[in-house]
């Protein structure tokens, strides 16, 4: 017989078993459910993390739960989490032409999702033509053309904005072996990642690029929506055979192979004095932060998201491919029923012909990993399905444009823009949490609130001086109310890696500060 004792224990452990089967019963219906199918860029519904809690049992008065519940991250290691990867940059005054820049400054930061960050960024003044670019990119099937696309695109456009005496100036002396101007001056963070096995083969094409310029004398109409475009489309064509003419080292990262088979979309910004361009390719977005006459926030979008809920961008991709193929181009509003963005670099398997996807993928299945395609997407007829041309918006600064938001979709998933640039211009001017509250009506509950969350909107203004930082606090940690809830801001950035894709992508954002006073 049983001591009254032991099998009093034997029921607890038993009951504990239990939890844990339930657990693992749940994990794996999430999976099932298709948490964990994500090819590129799937859309995630909102869930409630506050609200999810692994099974409790009540055995004799005693509650048990999972071991899986955490204790509340400190402030100082969110802290940490969140700045580990912020840059802030502050422009001088002048623009080196004796005319006063329209940018003050700018504020990036990225946050992972995935265990190898997909995301990139990159900013970068223009040293022998005008202006700054900035760029947000976000890759897909892995990192590498996100990778290259960000230390390369820039270096496309600034040769197809100079002059072509200048282009000659740069060749003679290359030829010569003398040395050249630098066209840009980065501004990057020191964790920001540089593929150093590729540089030769980089330079070579894009000396092709120039040398090309100069042959066709390309000097009239250079402007900057056609040399944005311009620089895309060879980026990408030059993305494609690289790939075709060296597959590379297949133990490295950034084999021009995996550049092309991987993809991203891009967001890029050229700001010169008031004008303002924006190249945007796929799902990345940029916002500008408005302040009316009577200090309102509003939200002016100058992107268009290429995907399905853009009726124009679904009808231009139906367009461009027989009528038969209407019902199998987009399906469950995604390219051949896989790709979410209508529009990206690289992904090559939805842009060359069947006959080269099938021959890469029989003689260097080697370099392909093992979650890659190794055989033709389903209905693929008429390749190209995507294309890398970008849409080009042109606006003109005024002094009520206070700041620009460059971002990734991992954003834009957890946050409308209209509340995203109100966070930020909240931040810059401390009025929400500053301005009086006389002339209203409160209860001392109400009041008690009110100055709770005032507490907490100041504590975490002062925690953050880097304004993308203070974004990706609250779009993690928004209670829904206007407030960070550090309970919820500690569970999303507590929660493994394994999961952590299943409530949000990587985020990347650039904000940029601009110079009203000079509009």
């Amino acid at each position: 017989m049983v001591p009254p004792l032991c099998f009093q224990h034997l029921k607890q452990y038993w009951a504990m078993y239990r939890l844990r089967l339930i657990r693992k019963s749940c994990l794996t219906q999430i999976k099932l459910l298709g948490f964990d199918t994500r090819l590129c860029h799937s859309s995630r519904p909102p869930v409630d993390l506050i609200g999810i809690n692994y099974p409790a049992e009540t055995i004799n008065g005693r509650k048990y739960r999972d071991n899986h519940q955490t204790s509340q991250m400190p402030l100082s290691k969110i802290n940490h989490i969140l700045k580990a990867n912020e840059y802030s940059y502050k422009v001088n005054g002048y623009d080196g032409r004796n005319s006063v820049n329209s940018i003050l400054g700018l504020d990036s930061n990225i946050l992972a999702s995935n265990a190898l960050n997909e995301d990139r960024r990159s900013a970068a003044t223009c040293l022998q033509s005008k202006g700054m670019l900035l760029g947000v990119f976000d890759g897909h099937a892995g990192y590498a053309c996100a990778q290259a696309v960000s230390e390369r695109l820039f270096y496309y456009i600034a040769v197809a904005l100079l002059p072509v005496k200048t282009l000659m100036d740069i060749e003679d002396a290359v030829e010569n072996e003398r040395p050249v101007l630098p066209m840009l001056q980065w501004h990057k963070h020191p964790n920001d990642h540089t593929s150093r096995d590729s540089g030769k083969l980089y330079f070579n094409s894009l000396r092709t690029y120039w040398q090309e310029r100069i042959d066709l004398e390309e000097d009239e109409d250079r402007d900057v929506q056609t040399a944005l475009m311009n620089a895309f489309k060879r980026l990408d064509n030059d993305i494609s055979l690289e790939a075709q003419v060296d597959f590379g080292d297949p133990f490295s990262h950034f084999t021009p192979l995996r550049v092309a088979l991987s993809g991203c979309t891009a967001c890029v910004v050229h700001v010169d004095g008031d004008d303002l361009h924006v190249a945007n390719l796929g799902d990345s977005r940029a916002v500008l932060g408005v302040q009316e006459e009577n200090g309102t926030w509003s939200a002016h979008t100058i992107s268009n998201d290429h995907n399905a809920q853009n009726a124009d961008e679904l009808q231009r991709v139906l367009s461009e491919h027989p009528a038969l193929e209407h019902k199998t181009v987009v399906k469950h509003d995604r390219l051949l029923g896989l790709l979410m963005p209508f529009r990206g670099f690289g992904d090559m398997k939805f842009k060359w012909s069947g006959e080269m996807l099938n021959r890469v993928y029989e003689t260097r299945s080697d370099i392909l990993s093992a979650n890659e395609f190794k055989m033709l997407p389903p209905n693929y007829h008429t390749p190209p399905y995507l294309i890398a041309e970008p849409e080009v918006t042109i606006h003109t600064l005024r002094p009520k444009d206070k700041f620009l938001i460059m971002a990734t979709d991992g954003l834009w998933e957890l946050m409308h823009r209209q509340t995203v640039v109100q966070v930020i211009g909240e931040h810059l001017t401390g009025l929400h949490w500053q301005k009086p509250v006389s002339g209203l009506s409160f209860t001392l509950g109400q009041m008690h609130r009110l100055l709770q969350e005032r507490k907490s909107r100041a504590i975490f203004a002062l925690d953050d001086e880097n304004s993308a930082t203070h974004l990706i606090r609250h779009a993690l940690g928004s209670d829904g109310f206007g407030t960070v809830d550090p309970r919820r801001l500690s569970k999303m950035l507590s929660l493994p890696q394994d999961l952590a894709r299943m409530y949000r992508d990587d985020i990347t954002i650039v904000v940029i500060h601009l110079n009203s006073a000079n509009m």
